[in-house]
């Protein structure tokens, strides 16, 4: 049934209006669409930066479908909950809005800001402030807009707010830090974790063991021997939390449907996550022109098939050609898979730098979620140790599956820096080096049943022998717990357990 407005236009044409108003049903005292029972970490992270006031914009970035909306949902709802006055909030969802180019104006943001303080404060966002209120603008997607950050610049250096942000291009929200310096804090955020996979399921692993601010502690052995000793200690919920995300992998909705099959699942992934980034986010790119997305979905395929791995330009390209059956340059191969990488669907780790020097090598290609490889190409390959023993021909696979989580996982920690060694001049690879201050701590993945306490630590032990690394201690990532390494500069930490860190 149609109602009418309950705000004048304001140069807003009359269908923006009501979208805006629908998107702000607390207004005339009306609820938001349910939430879910379960909320991310993210929530209490948005509360925190928030509360901290270190900047006046909060960026959220991270994949498509991973919560990010339904966080500010729930951040919405507490801010109410807690007094904040219904209208002192102003949430818009940009890529659900088609008319803001009918605002008669190249600054949607500042228009619809002015209209807010008119017809909805009454005053401005100064006004409110002087009389010791607070409001919040909530911007979700707001990466769709061509100068969202200079706009924003502009709002939170003459006006007194908080916004909150949220996006789902790594280059277009990185594109905005240089106008919006010293004015915002950003929150990477992936698929759920270990201990959000344990909550949505009616578990408890207890909180995550690293605070969203404590990196310091990352260049502490004991910190990992801590982390391996507390997977130990919930073993039995740990595991079972560890056997659905193999099964299901982390975005929100594989453990909200429980019920539905995993082909039904996989369906859902591919039409809201991969076409929807390569049909719709990546299609069309600067100046207007058309990507193409058959390139896109076949280096998408290749990026699953090579997912933990460190595959040369040259080989994706000589694969895409066979795959489109052209003549395609290696520059635009290299270009496309950077704009998959925008996407967050993929994180590309780079080779280590060191005194401004970095190792020649390729990217590591990591997947923000091994169930987008499953869904896409159509086979399952398994993580949890048990089912992995019922089929031992996947291991190589599964092995190269471990390190793209690994390297998602630590990729989606806010501030730190993750790199790879690859192989040269005799030295063997480190899968990854964590740069934490001045110290660098080199990371293995040996994800088998069996360890060979020499051939599987030598990267380790090499890296950690050059001073120049300043590498105090290693860590080897395995399958199960009870691997025992005689070398005291070595932490075990199984794959399941270092998933506590989010």
């Amino acid at each position: 049934m149609d109602e009418p407005l309950l705000f004048p236009t304001y140069r807003l044409p009359a269908d923006l209006l009501g979208d805006v108003q629908r998107m702000n049903p607390w207004w005339t005292g009306n609820p938001q669409r349910p939430l879910p029972a379960t909320r991310r970490h993210l929530v209490g992270m948005i509360h925190r930066r928030l509360e901290a006031r270190l900047a006046q914009i909060v960026v959220v970035r991270g994949p498509r479908q991973v919560g990010k909306t339904t966080a500010l949902r729930h951040v919405i709802q507490d801010l109410l909950d807690r007094g904040v006055p219904p209208r002192h909030i102003f949430a818009i969802q940009f890529d659900e809005l088609t008319g803001l180019g009918e605002t008669g104006s190249g600054e949607p943001v500042l228009r619809l800001v002015d209209w807010y303080e008119r017809a909805v404060l009454g005053s401005t966002l100064n006004e409110i402030a002087h009389a010791k209120g607070e409001t919040y603008l909530v911007f979700d997607e707001v990466q769709n807009l061509d100068n969202w950050a200079p706009q924003l610049k502009f709002l939170v250096d003459h006006s007194a707010t908080r916004a909150l942000v949220t996006g789902s291009s790594a280059l277009r929200i990185e594109a905005g830090r240089d106008s919006l310096a010293g004015r915002i804090t950003t929150i990477e955020v992936g698929v759920l974790s270990l201990t959000e996979i344990a909550a949505f399921r009616g578990r408890d692993l207890g909180p995550p063991a690293l605070a969203d601010n404590g990196l310091e502690v990352l260049k502490e052995k004991g910190f990992w021997q801590d982390l391996a000793s507390r997977g130990q200690r919930i073993q039995v919920e740990r595991d079972e939390s560890f056997r659905l995300f193999s099964a299901r992998g982390g975005y929100p909705l594989a453990h909200e449907q429980v019920d539905v099959p995993w082909p039904h699942l996989a369906d859902q992934l591919n039409e809201t996550v991969i076409q929807r980034v390569i049909q719709h986010d990546l299609r069309v790119g600067e100046r207007g022109r058309k990507r193409d997305p058959q390139l896109l979905e076949a280096l998408f395929r290749l990026a699953c098939r090579y997912a933990g791995q460190t595959p040369g330009v040259q080989l994706l390209g000589r694969e895409v050609q066979r795959a489109l059956a052209g003549d395609i340059g290696i520059q635009r191969v290299r270009h496309y898979l950077r704009f998959l990488a925008d996407t967050l669907l993929i994180r590309l780790v780079p080779p280590l730098e060191i005194r401004l020097k970095r190792s020649r090598g390729n990217p590591k290609i990591c997947l923000a979620d091994h169930a987008l490889r499953a869904s896409w190409l159509q086979e399952i390959v398994p993580l949890d140790p048990a089912a992995l023993a019922q089929e031992p021909a996947l291991t190589t696979e599964a092995g190269h599956l471990a390190e793209s989580v690994v390297g998602a996982t630590l990729s989606s920690i806010p501030g730190l820096d993750v790199a790879h060694v690859p192989e040269r001049s005799g030295d063997p690879e480190v899968d990854f080096v964590l740069s934490v201050g001045m110290l660098r701590i080199p990371m293995e993945v040996k994800y088998q049943r069996r360890i060979d306490p020499l051939r599987d630590t030598e990267g380790l032990r090499t890296f950690m022998e050059r001073a120049v690394n300043r590498a105090p201690f290693g860590l080897l990532i395995v399958q199960v717990d009870g691997t025992a390494i005689d070398d005291p500069r070595l932490v075990v930490v199984p794959l399941s357990s270092l998933m506590l860190l989010r």
